[in-house]
């Protein structure tokens, strides 16, 4: 009993110098502290930084913006990997960004069409690895399946139903593709386009939240309500700042793409 006391009245000098925004680990029971007691003093500085950070949450007055929640991934490592989390968010942006400069350009190029998935007999392949694209005038693109003539027709189809407004004409096993001229229509079609790849985008980023948060929650059994209730609210808030960002993109890809 003396000696759990010793650590109890030793933690509150442990948690002066603990952040619990910072924490990279957390703090160690007191020299002399049995390794019977090592765990509960840790679940004690556990729950004490996680309060600290809930009852800072909760005072702010109604009307007043709060503070954003940071919690120190070492500290809740047991439940959620929040960096992993952060980097599934961090993947779909790129996708975006990635989907917006290889298929929303105003004026078509041959590097437009490489990644256009083609369902075949043998399953699904980019256009690039069947055909050989190149372009032979600026208003011209040409795919050459000489490589795999019976893939034509299905490579036909997948560029005819791309998104582009496209539309191949077929001769033998080359596909003679027109470049669209740069219209009024054009433009706001593929601003259009830009607005339905955020709007899949952003599935992808529910997904990965409600993911998340399932995981936090399989964890209500063992960790406090407080605990379970801050991790939720900073997955809303990663997941929150990753939708803003894509919204900042499509902004300026409609700008672009509108002129």
């Amino acid at each position: 009993m003396a000696l759990a006391l010793r650590c109890l009245r030793l933690l509150p000098s442990q948690l002066r110098h603990s952040s619990f925004t910072v924490t990279r680990a957390l703090p160690q029971a007191p020299t002399g502290c049995s390794a019977l007691l090592l765990d509960g003093c840790r679940q004690c500085v556990h729950q004490m930084l996680l309060s600290r950070q809930l009852a800072t949450k909760k005072s702010k007055g109604k009307g007043q913006s709060q503070a954003k929640v940071n919690i120190s991934a070492a500290l809740v490592e047991d439940i959620i990997n929040l960096e992993e989390t952060n980097e599934d968010f961090q993947a779909v942006i790129e996708a975006l960004k990635e989907d917006f400069s290889r298929n929303l350009s105003v004026r078509t190029s041959p590097g437009a069409l490489d990644h256009i998935t083609v369902m075949t007999k043998d399953g699904k392949f980019p256009l690039n690895q069947l055909g050989q694209i190149s372009q032979k005038s600026p208003q011209l693109i040409v795919v050459n399946m000489i490589n795999f003539p019976e893939s034509t027709a299905a490579a036909t189809k997948a560029i005819r139903e791309s998104g582009m407004n496209l539309n191949p004409e077929v001769d033998g096993t080359v596909i003679r593709v027109p470049v669209p001229k740069v219209t009024r229509e054009h433009r706001e079609s593929l601003a259009k386009l830009a607005k339905q790849s955020t709007n899949k985008s952003k599935e992808a980023l529910r997904k990965v939240r409600s993911k998340s948060i399932n995981q936090v929650k399989k964890f209500k059994s063992k960790v406090s309500e407080d605990t379970i209730w801050l991790l939720e609210k900073q997955i809303q808030q990663m997941a929150d700042e990753a939708s803003a960002e894509m919204d900042k993109l499509l902004a300026v890809k409609t700008k672009e793409l509108l002129g």
